[in-house]
């Protein structure tokens, strides 16, 4: 009886992922306490950092909460992040807590027009090049003025609804037939559209990488593009259009560079990229939007036209900061479930599925970021970059910030970094000319160096944690390889220009 007991806990842990997987994080788990013991909380926090981007890198084996959960839940237990820390780093981070309950389920709402409208342009625009730069140009336009994880929620549901449509008729299904179909089995897909599937899975996949670069590229630009840009314009006493101009000779060089390697990349097909869409996608995509253009009543366009009349007052409110942004996503659900007449619960319930689970891995990860807080993991960086000449300061301030945003939090990268540098200003040690170029320096150093891991930028996270990620094959290597040539170029051209501009 105990054996069928222990074989039954053995298998309910961590339910379908490998054997092998859940003996290393029951490993991990485990071997914590003695590293503790042994090596030091400063030692052992480095390594619990690399855990949990264990955790991250096998997202399609097992989603990320649950053993980075635990090992977030042991940090606490061995006292290497205190609980009131970690809630003190979830308030810190609330407004993109509600942005993700709120808004991601707002764009769900408004999905029937977005759909509508990319539909258009993707099968209008034949060439993948134009394509693939008008999705990464229109990514950074948003994300500059908007917030990256908006813009990443509307690529993330235009990849499903693309994927949806033709996943159900490589099943053998008519565009017509209203049932329910699973489009994440791939049993039921006829072995003639194999292939025409996993192109298709490269196609989406590379635009939504374009896409994802875009939110950086774009994200750097403005005060509002990111949640350090803000807090980082705060401290340093910056205004929207003093942000804009202080960091221009760094992000309009790389905003430049980065829409050139986009081009370059789909004209070579290197790192993953330029596949095509295969034309029998092309046949069903355009048999669908002829069907939805067919069956379009009165009621139909009156819910385009309310999502299109929502989504203007969307881009309004966001420019002109009415409010926090999760809150101008909780109006857009407010207003597009009232005129759309989605009015009963298990409707609404429907929205919330695709982000909730990725915030509660973001408090997850805030748990991390506490014990980084509170064992003081990167202060050793911080103080051997102050500790040099300030000729190379700027530079070497852009690497460490880069690099450190690479395994960790950008937000909480330059949250340290710029305050240090403002004790430093305050204390003497550097002159008000000298801390804006590190200002500089922090802000560029979190935002572009960081796009070469997903858990670098909470959006690539986002991507990667969605329901999308394993309907394309997105896996966190594949993302890593595919963002190379774009860190190699956003880093690069980033740090010439620190190093010569700035």
């Amino acid at each position: 009886m105990s054996e069928s007991v222990a074989s039954a806990l053995w298998k309910n842990f961590l339910g379908p992922s490998p054997a092998w997987y859940k003996k290393t994080i029951v490993a991990f788990l485990l071997l914590n306490p003695v590293f503790l013991w042994v090596l030091g909380p400063f030692v052992t926090g480095w390594i619990l950092i690399g855990e949990f981007i264990f955790t991250l890198a096998l997202a399609l084996r097992c989603y990320p909460l649950q053993p980075g959960g635990l090992l977030a839940l042991e940090a606490v237990v061995l006292g290497m992040a205190a609980p009131q820390t970690v809630y003190e780093e979830a308030l810190a981070n609330f407004e993109v807590i509600l942005l993700l309950m709120f808004m991601v389920a707002g764009i769900y709402f408004m999905k029937e027009l977005l759909l509508w409208v990319f539909t258009k342009i993707l099968l209008r625009v034949k060439s993948k090049i134009a394509l693939s730069l008008m999705f990464c140009f229109v990514s950074a336009f948003l994300s500059a003025f908007l917030d990256a994880l908006t813009v990443t929620a509307v690529l993330i549901s235009v990849g499903v609804g693309f994927y949806a449509v033709y996943h159900k008729v490589a099943s053998g299904k008519q565009i017509a037939q209203e049932d329910a179909h699973d489009h994440a089995d791939d049993n039921t897909v006829h072995e003639n559209h194999r292939t025409d599937l996993e192109d298709f899975r490269a196609f989406l996949r590379s635009l939504l990488m374009h896409g994802a670069i875009g939110t950086a590229l774009g994200g750097v630009c403005t005060l509002v593009g990111e949640p350090q840009n803000l807090l980082i314009a705060t401290v340093a006493g910056w205004s929207f259009l003093k942000f804009v101009t202080i960091m221009a000779p760094v992000t309009m060089p790389v905003l430049f560079c980065g829409l050139t390697t986009c081009v370059v990349l789909e004209a070579t097909g290197k790192f993953g990229y330029g596949a095509k869409l295969p034309d029998n996608v092309r046949r069903v995509l355009e048999e669908f939007q002829e069907r939805e253009e067919s069956r379009r009543n009165d009621r139909m366009n009156a819910r385009l036209l309310v999502q299109g009349l929502v989504a203007v007052l969307l881009v309004v409110a966001l420019a002109f900061h009415w409010a926090a942004v999760g809150l101008i996503g909780l109006m857009v659900i407010v207003l597009l479930t009232a005129f759309n007449g989605v009015v009963e619960e298990h409707q609404l319930g429907h929205a919330f599925e695709e982000a909730l689970p990725f915030t509660a891995l973001l408090v997850v990860f805030f748990a991390i970021v506490a014990v980084i807080h509170e064992q003081h993991l990167f202060t050793p960086v911080i103080n051997a970059v102050l500790a040099m000449d300030s000729e190379i300061r700027p530079p070497m301030f852009f690497l460490a910030n880069g690099i450190l945003s690479m395994i960790s939090d950008n937000v909480f990268v330059a949250t340290v970094y710029i305050n240090e540098v403002k004790d430093a200003l305050d204390a003497g040690t550097i002159t008000r000319a000298e801390f804006d170029q590190l200002a500089v320096a922090i802000n560029t150093g979190t935002n572009l160096p960081s796009v070469a891991t997903p858990n670098g930028q909470a959006a690539f996270l986002f991507l990667l944690t969605s329901a999308l990620a394993p309907l394309i094959r997105l896996s966190y290597g594949r993302m890593v390889l595919m963002a190379a040539p774009y860190t190699l170029v956003l880093g690069g051209v980033g740090l010439l220009c620190v190093t010569l501009f700035i």
